[in-house]
């Protein structure tokens, strides 16, 4: 994981449309950037699309933000980063 300040060279700039991702910190909004940055994602783009998170954050930072966002993030995504992680099943929606 690197220090890396300016998050708008890293993530398509459609993920995060009602704000400017050069505003946000890495470490402070990572409960806003980690949803975000695979809110749409599918089965066939998710491994690229978690990779520029796996440059910012561990994976227990990852599936602990999945676990509590209010964002829509749907279960399928979390089955995937369940399954990516070797970590118990979790679901956004029942």
């Amino acid at each position: 994981m690197s220090v890396i300040k300016d998050i708008s060279q890293i993530f398509p700039k459609h993920l995060f449309w009602d704000v400017d991702p050069k505003n946000l910190d890495v470490q402070d909004d990572r409960d806003f950037i980690i949803p975000r940055a695979l809110i749409a994602t599918t089965a066939e783009t998710f491994a690229k699309d978690i990779q520029p998170l796996e440059k910012l954050y561990s994976k227990t930072q990852i599936v602990r933000e999945l676990q509590k966002t209010k964002e829509r993030i749907s279960n399928e995504v979390c089955k995937l980063v369940a399954r990516r992680y070797h970590v118990r099943q979790f679901l956004r929606y029942q």
